[in-house]
């Protein structure tokens, strides 16, 4: 599957390409919208357009594809307001997606619109096996902490905790070594993902959540410029932890 990357900012493109390609994409990439209008002529089995480009507004840029082609469209931009996003898909975008995200987001958001607009058949999947904790025929039982990774359920203490899908994977991902410090980008690479365009602080904010859906704060414990493991409250902390 080929895809069309319009995209001047090197630090976003160069990653990005990478991250695709280890779905299998082709990703032919250019700088500009005027380059992104002329490449188009190759037809594209779908476009992946930034709307701030140096010579013309990617605005103006999905007018005119969509003028001349059906080729599904996602933009990919900072601008995240919904006057943006609704002018984007008037304009006849096929989907937008507000930076920061993962590459795993974004591949999703491409099967979405292949298999919405027709265009091809199912988007392969990564060279690489998902880095998402794998299923457990049995719960995993850390004292009062229940987790089943086949129902994703959580409980604690019988208690059922509610977790957003993120919040279970990373909790599942702490407790297949618990104990063990992982670190922050061995945690984002492996629960977000590798090529994640955003903040780590998003980690932090995952952590804190899960601390206070679980009860106790020492569930999860810091190690000091590393990076976080889970751990049994009453278990004695490392001295590396708080």
């Amino acid at each position: 599957m080929r895809l069309l990357l319009i995209e001047d900012d090197d630090r976003i493109a160069q990653p990005l390409t990478e991250g695709l390609g280890r779905y299998g994409f082709t990703v032919d990439r250019v700088r500009t919208g005027a380059a992104g209008l002329a490449d188009a002529a190759a037809c594209p089995d779908l476009v992946l357009l930034d709307l701030g480009l140096p010579d013309m507004d990617g605005l103006d840029v999905c007018r005119s594809l969509r003028a001349r082609s059906p080729v599904p469209i996602i933009m990919i931009t900072a601008r995240g307001e919904e006057a943006d996003r609704v002018a984007g898909l008037e304009l006849g975008a096929d989907d937008y997606m507000a930076k920061p995200f993962g590459v795993r987001e974004l591949v999703a958001r491409i099967r979405a619109v292949t298999r919405r607009t027709g265009a091809l058949p199912a988007v392969p999947g990564p060279e690489t096996t998902s880095s998402a904790p794998a299923a457990a025929s049995a719960p995993q039982q850390l004292g009062p902490l229940c987790l089943d990774r086949r129902t994703r359920q959580v409980r604690v203490d019988g208690r059922e905790v509610a977790l957003s899908p993120r919040e279970f994977d990373l909790l599942a991902y702490l407790a297949q070594d618990p104990g063990a410090v992982h670190s922050r980008q061995q945690i984002m690479d492996t629960v977000w993902d590798p090529h994640f365009f955003g903040p780590t602080k998003t980690l932090d904010a995952h952590v804190a959540a899960l601390r206070r859906k679980l009860g106790d704060p020492a569930w999860i414990t810091t190690a000091r410029g590393v990076g976080f493991r889970l751990t049994v409250p009453g278990d004695p902390p490392s001295e590396a932890a708080r």
